[in-house]
């Protein structure tokens, strides 16, 4: 469910912590990455390399999207939810990966799957039911975790929650543009193949993989097709530049598709990386660089004004992630370490500028009128 995004009068001083500890999760998981590419950095914990990825996906971008669905839930026990997977990144990076850590993670996702159930349940729709059912997969995924699987067994859960997460929200917007009949069953197919082939890749890894790729593949064209941000694009300001990171980042899910397809069953490599980080880095930081000007507003109720230097950060992103993908492809780790490093600034780079977008906001806020 899309957060309204008018802000109250008021810091959401409640909401810091989560936040903050979600940005633990951030620059632990960014510093771990960093040292799984090769750089030579202080290894403050070896829980930071190894848990890179549950960092970044549970952690972080789990908080965070914690957060958002407990404000549009509007009741207090779906703070659990971020609560418990921000202090579970912190649970890790103190013991490594315990079963503590590992379970606190767990169960915030479950608290958030209870959250998604009770908003279908005040809300019954096609996109409000593919989020949760990114919850659920979400869920399942940590449950493997916890029970000892390696990531790359369990990792397509993790996507298949970021990607119906997103996809559902995509579709309550795009309910602005006029679609075809055939639109919605297409858009269910798609979320339907891609699920059936993450559930298929626990027994038969490969043809799993394949189908989970397909569907995605599928997902792409629908979204390149009936996003409202084909219109946005055409507009100026906030508009333009949110549509902006809508469309690249789906041109890096289909990059992470057609990897899928052809590749199948990865559990390390340079395709494996390139795979991985064309959904996580490219599609998935794109769509929160876009939504972070309307997100942040909604969740800690200060104002992010539109700045053209949003663009700087977005492009290092993307040509960052194709200096890395080359690497990858040419099999060049001094390309691969450049891209990884500079995917790293870029998202440094991208929430400089919205405190200090924030920050310029409250202050031409605070200040005196005249007459």
């Amino acid at each position: 469910m899309v957060v309204q995004s008018t802000p109250k009068q008021g810091l959401a001083w409640g909401r810091v912590p989560l936040l903050a500890l979600g940005g633990v999760a951030l620059v632990a998981g960014l510093w771990g990455g960093l040292l799984r590419i090769g750089l030579e950095l202080p290894v403050p914990s070896a829980a930071v390399v190894s848990n890179h990825g549950a960092l970044m996906v549970c952690s972080f971008l789990g908080t965070v999207i914690g957060i958002e669905r407990a404000v549009a839930l509007g009741h207090r026990w779906a703070y659990a939810a971020p609560l418990l997977t921000g202090l579970g990144s912190v649970t890790l990076l103190v013991t490594g990966h315990s079963v503590v850590g590992v379970g606190a993670v767990v169960a915030g996702s479950l608290v958030f799957v209870a959250a998604s159930v009770r908003i279908i349940a005040r809300q019954s729709t096609t996109f409000t039911v593919v989020m949760a059912l990114g919850g659920v997969a979400w869920a399942v995924g940590n449950v493997l975790w916890w029970m000892g699987r390696p990531i790359f067994d369990l990792v397509l859960w993790w996507v298949a929650f970021l990607l119906l997460t997103i996809a559902g929200e995509r579709l309550e917007l795009s309910r602005l543009m006029r679609r075809p009949r055939w639109a919605n069953a297409a858009f269910v197919v798609a979320c339907g193949l891609f699920l059936v082939g993450v559930a298929a890749s626990v027994w038969w890894r490969d043809v799993g993989v394949r189908l989970s790729g397909a569907g995605m593949l599928a997902l792409t064209l629908w979204l390149f097709r009936h996003d409202v941000a084909r219109r946005t694009v055409r507009l100026d300001g906030l508009p333009r530049y949110v549509a902006v990171c809508l469309l690249s980042g789906y041109v890096w899910l289909f990059v992470a598709g057609v990897l899928l397809v052809t590749h199948g069953s990865l559990t390390a490599g340079p395709a494996y990386d390139a795979a991985l980080h064309a959904f996580f880095v490219g599609f998935v930081f794109s769509m929160i660089f876009g939504h972070a000007p309307i997100i942040v507003p909604a969740v800690l109720r200060v104002a992010v004004p539109y700045r053209p230097s949003f663009y700087l950060a977005l492009a290092l992103l993307h040509a960052s992630l194709l200096v890395r993908i080359v690497g990858d492809v040419i099999v060049l780790p001094g390309a691969r370490i450049a891209g990884g490093t500079l995917s790293a600034v870029a998202v440094l780079l991208f929430i400089a500028i919205v405190v200090r977008s924030a920050r310029a906001g409250d202050l031409r806020r605070r200040a005196p009128h005249p007459g």
